[in-house]
């Protein structure tokens, strides 16, 4: 397993990182029991988020509390606060939580734009005076809009971004990894599985390799999901002719306008699952349709015929999707699989 520098920031770990957002969705014996094999199999990189619920003090109980040297390990968590106030409040709540004295990589979380000294926020200035303190090692941010991430690339401000990348990336995308390597900006990858389209894991990160900065955190709820990607640490798939054959045809399969089930145009004022429902043609296509053609998803996609054409959903959405139109696409497809089952 190649290991990946992060930019100015040193830390050198394996190109193969722990995205602790799932954990939230599991019980906490579970969940420590997956970050603790994640640590012995390898993996020194968790990142969690003050806004993934009960996540932080899930990694907690696995790393505070003795199980291994602080040290040992890198802990990146983010803040989605809008004031100073705020950012503080969640700095100590996450220290707290986490069980110890420092952060290695404190984010803004999803950055709307990119604070800066004298911007008139006060937010940069809260990090620069967390890392004088010594409550966190290095300053980050994550985006998911292009533009905003070139502009925190170019500002030569934070020591790591953190932006989706996977197989499915635009050239825009690439030249941007490319540019953080330029740059000496940590570049850390989120959604390598492309909120779930990407099913083929060995491709997922023979696809990272080609890329000596990147560093991809992977979402990872279940034992089986964990031990697939530790077996990467000795055996790490290469870029063969097969492989890429294989994501040139994803590539074609999955090209235009698609929702990467990011959730953050959530929730819908009608109560319409838009992160699932805006990608329900793509998933009858990819994972077994069964699961999607269940009571529960019927009444679920059934309620797109409540949608108000509000747009509220594509005011934050981070792709500028036209949320509305995919779902009546996205259901209209759906209505031609029911009509093929057996009566």
């Amino acid at each position: 397993m190649r290991l990946v520098t992060l930019g100015a920031t040193g830390i050198t770990v394996p190109q193969n990182a722990f995205g602790a957002l799932p954990i939230q969705r599991i019980s906490k014996r579970d969940a420590v029991h997956l970050l603790r094999k994640a640590y012995d199999g390898g993996m020194l990189y968790f990142d969690t988020a003050r806004a993934y619920t009960d996540s932080e003090e899930k990694l907690g109980e696995a790393f505070g509390t003795g199980y291994v040297p602080r040290d040992r390990i890198y802990i990146a968590t983010k803040t989605l606060a809008k004031t100073p106030e705020d950012f503080w409040k969640d700095l100590h709540r996450s220290l707290k939580l986490m069980k110890t004295d420092y952060i290695d990589v404190y984010q803004f979380h999803q950055a709307q734009r990119c604070y800066a000294p004298d911007d008139g926020t006060g937010m940069y200035e809260c990090m620069l005076e967390a890392r004088q303190q010594g409550k966190i090692r290095h300053i980050g941010i994550t985006a998911h809009k292009i533009s905003v991430a070139c502009e925190i690339v170019k500002s030569g401000l934070y020591e790591t971004l953190q932006y989706p990348f996977s197989y499915l990336a635009s050239e825009e995308e690439v030249k941007l990894v490319r540019d953080c390597e330029a740059a000496n900006i940590g570049f850390v990858c989120m959604k390598g599985l492309a909120g779930g389209l990407i099913t083929r894991s060995d491709a997922a990160m023979a696809f990272m390799t080609q890329y000596g900065n990147a560093l991809p955190i992977w979402g990872i709820q279940r034992e089986r999901e964990l031990d697939e990607w530790l077996s990467y640490m000795d055996d790490t798939p290469e870029m063969t002719d097969e492989i890429r054959a294989f994501i040139a045809g994803e590539r074609k399969g999955l090209s235009g306008d698609f929702c990467r089930g990011c959730g953050y145009c959530m929730p819908c004022a009608v109560g319409i699952q838009i992160n699932t429902c805006n990608r329900m043609s793509l998933l009858l296509r990819r994972a077994p349709t069964e699961t999607w053609l269940s009571e529960k998803w019927q009444n679920n996609m059934k309620r797109i015929e409540a949608c108000t054409g509000c747009r509220k959903c594509v005011a934050t959405c981070p792709y500028e999707l036209d949320i509305p139109d995919l779902l009546r696409k996205n259901y209209k497809d759906y209505k031609k699989v029911l009509a093929q089952l057996p009566a």
